[in-house]
């Protein structure tokens, strides 16, 4: 692979955002804590893609990989391996690393929240100091980056310690109306690659790329004074608002504002790099907070830089929108009949669209809003829908 390593990870980024629909954000985020070797948690009820997304995201880079499905009931055994007997017998206590998670690069943990205290002990270290106690030695683990999953934030403050070990946090949540058919024509692809009639996975780069650009990241970690003073205004601003925001990881977020710089092709740092701030909260209410507090700062500043716009984001989001406004026009102008179901099922989607348009504020938004409104007055004038 002569190809640079951050255009690799585009091309990763990328192939993801055309299997998953609507998670563009969670895939760079994903990459981002890779790059800058810190953990993240996907939060979001079943169904709605977290595991598929971290097993395709792990199988594109070459790795040491480790996955396990934990409940109350896992043993240590399952994830740091078996006790070495042999050495046991002759008076050491020792475990049989080999293929466990102390000697994997990118870890997955689906449902990290239900296992026990037992296991939750022995991952503090694991994944903040990257060392494993094996028996009376001290082990340094190659750990990049831990993935956890859940289908809820914890509740029980045992659990804070470990929750807290997971700098970001992201939620994962079933796609709006609009999203249906693509939805569909997505999934059942990826249905066709788990029974192999699809193509093999595609490896875009190894863990050894990821660290060896480290430098370019680490060099990106100083922010200019403009910058750390908006930095300081929200993490206030969010402190203020009850949001428990710790300095340990206020020091962290830095380095992953600096791999958004590097994962863009930019120098330094600037305030579109702020948007992780959305993803620090502890309950699922506090997200709410987060965006109404972040976005107008977020917004602000593209109105000033609108080439600071990141491809793949915005854009992509409007095409997918125009795209679903011409299929429900079609089907509500054509002269066949329509039930109510379906009626109601687009009228739904519109609806949502709409919401989505509004939120982009571009132009082409606001002209595609025109088109929605004049298609919802039409549905409204042909009868099609009384009283």
């Amino acid at each position: 692979m002569n190809t640079p390593v951050i255009q690799r990870l585009r091309a990763l980024a990328r192939s993801l955002e055309q299997q998953f629909l609507g998670r563009q954000e969670t895939i760079r985020l994903m990459v981002l804590s890779v790059l800058a070797g810190e953990h993240i948690a996907l939060v979001g009820p079943p169904g709605t893609a977290k595991s598929a997304l971290v097993r395709t995201f792990a199988r594109a880079i070459d790795s040491r990989y480790f996955e396990y499905l934990l409940t109350r009931f896992t043993e240590p055994n399952e994830l740091f391996g078996p006790v070495d007997i042999p050495a046991f017998r002759q008076g050491t206590y020792r475990r049989r690393t080999e293929g466990m998670m102390p000697e994997a690069e990118i870890v997955f943990l689906d449902e990290i929240f239900k296992s026990n205290s037992a296991i939750l002990n022995a991952l503090l270290t694991l994944l903040n100091e990257r060392k494993f106690n094996n028996g009376s030695t001290v082990v340094d683990v190659p750990l990049l980056s831990v993935f956890g999953a859940s289908n809820e934030v914890p509740a029980d403050e045992s659990l804070q310690a470990i929750f807290d070990r997971f700098l970001l946090r992201v939620r994962s949540e079933h796609l709006d109306a609009y999203h249906f058919q693509e939805l569909v024509n997505r999934g059942v692809t990826l249905e066709l690659e788990k029974l192999g009639a699809g193509s093999p996975p595609q490896i875009f780069l190894t863990t050894k790329d990821l660290v060896a650009v480290r430098p370019e990241v680490a060099r990106r970690m100083q922010l200019s004074d403009e910058l750390l003073a908006t930095y300081k205004s929200l993490v206030f601003q969010i402190r203020a608002e009850g949001v428990s925001l710790s300095d340990r990881r206020v020091v962290k977020l830095i380095k992953l504002m600096a791999a958004s710089a590097y994962f863009d092709g930019r120098p330094a740092a600037d305030v579109s790099d702020l948007f992780i701030l959305k993803h620090v909260w502890n309950t699922l209410e506090q997200s709410e907070i987060l965006d109404a507090i972040v976005s107008p700062v977020l917004d602000g500043y593209f109105r000033s830089h609108p080439e600071a716009r990141r491809a793949g984001g915005m854009e992509v989001g409007l095409d997918a929108l125009l795209m679903e406004v011409q299929r429900i026009k079609a089907t509500l102008t054509a002269a066949a009949p329509v039930s109510d179901l379906q009626l109601f099922a687009h009228l739904r989607a519109l609806g949502e669209i709409k919401a989505a348009l509004q939120s982009l504020a571009t132009d082409p938004a606001r002209r595609a809003l025109v088109e929605v409104d004049q298609l919802l007055e039409h549905v409204f004038r042909s009868g099609r829908i009384s009283g």
